[in-house]
């Protein structure tokens, strides 16, 4: 079983590899891009300049106004994943922009429409190529930031808590890194549903900022199973682990019959700048061994949940529309509204990455095209 704790936490990191990329450059103009040039700290990122792609047939050309980064674009960058791709590589999942040409049999989108995209890398760009089945139009109201900061969080929280989890009212939800990007997409989409209890756990001086939106709230450091244990004593029925290691354990002791831990992270794996194999083997070696007998004996569900494997491996571009439509709608309804921590230009990547790193953020750090540079001012001035 020991191999098996391995693949979970390994499955819920691992995508494609960027072996065909999804544009061919057939053009000799050139754009600014985030490149990583290998594996490693942050000085292994720079912003250079790139021939600009040009879409194939079925394709979508998007001019970026904004980048979405994510803890996992960190743990891509240690070479911290399975399977990493080769580099150098352009990071980066998702971006926001405005639609600048179509290939051919390209239907459904226009020159100027306002976009955001799912891309298989390459997003850390001023400009990229991805299939239209990975591109979803954006409202009026909604911006750049916002668009960047929605499709991969607020997809992830949706279908993990109505997909998989069949969320209904009256239930309970532990959600932990309850103030970052996914936890704050995690706790407003909670707040649709009637009566429904939200365990957090964050780091304290997030506390403050996110009370609001978190029923019972947690420091990350300490034993929270007998503090969640004193409020509920049955437990919770939905726990979301972006940790691993020893949550894994923990998650399912808190479970209630009928309850689903879904896994759909690991980064305890990730604690200095570059990739750590005591880091890697301790995380593992903490994963609870799952018994299918004892799961079957407490009624417990185990799962796992990977948003890019479904898009980029597994076909399931479908269910994401449908995940997209009504998170829209909800967006439309006032109901839910991505939360930005921050803004950075592409020349910041790596003050933005050590933010996230430093688990710094409340909601999501976004790479802003257009932004330029923030001048360091002396201490003396």
């Amino acid at each position: 079983m020991a191999k098996e704790g391995t693949e979970i936490a390994e499955e819920t990191e691992q995508m494609m590899e960027p072996d065909n990329p999804v544009c061919a450059v057939v053009d000799s103009k050139e754009m600014r891009a985030v490149v990583l040039t290998g594996f490693g700290g942050i000085n292994k990122l720079k912003v250079t300049k790139k021939p600009m792609p040009e879409p194939q047939g079925g394709e979508v050309k998007i001019r970026v106004k904004a980048c979405g980064l994510n803890f996992l674009d960190l743990m891509v960058r240690q070479g911290n994943i399975d399977n990493p791709p080769k580099t150098p590589l352009v990071p980066g999942f998702e971006c926001s922009g405005i639609v600048e040409s179509v290939g051919e049999n390209t239907k459904g989108f226009e020159i100027g429409d306002r976009v955001m995209a799912f891309v298989n890398y390459s997003a850390w760009a001023e400009v990229v190529c991805t299939p239209l089945d990975f591109v979803h139009k954006i409202p009026d109201d909604m911006t750049f930031p916002e668009a960047a900061a929605f499709s991969m969080n607020f997809v992830a929280a949706y279908m993990m808590l109505f997909e998989v989890a069949n969320l209904r009212e009256g239930m309970s939800v532990l959600v932990h890194s309850a103030g970052g990007a996914v936890g704050q997409a995690v706790a407003q989409l909670c707040s649709t549903v009637p009566n429904v209890t939200v365990f957090g756990t964050a780091s304290p001086f997030k506390h403050e900022a996110i009370k609001h939106s978190v029923t019972h709230l947690f420091d990350r450091n300490i034993d929270y199973v007998p503090e969640v244990k004193k409020i509920s004593p049955d437990g919770v029925d939905i726990v979301l682990d972006c940790l691993c290691g020893e949550n894994t354990g923990k998650g399912l002791t808190l479970l209630k019959p009928m309850g689903t831990y879904i896994l759909y992270g690991s980064s305890n794996m990730v604690t200095g700048e570059t990739k750590s194999f005591f880091s890697f083997a301790k995380s593992w070696w903490q994963v609870e061994k799952v018994n299918p007998i004892k799961l079957y004996e407490e009624n417990k569900v185990i799962a796992g949940f990977s948003l890019l494997n479904l898009l980029f491996k597994q076909g399931g571009c479908n269910q994401v529309k449908t995940a997209v439509q009504k998170l829209l709608s909800l967006y439309d309804q006032k109901k839910i509204k991505p939360v930005v921590d921050s803004l950075w230009a592409l020349e910041e990547v790596k003050e933005a990455m050590q933010r996230i790193h430093d688990r710094g953020n409340i909601g999501k750090l976004i790479l802003d095209v257009e932004k330029s540079p923030t001048p360091l001012v002396s201490e003396s001035s």
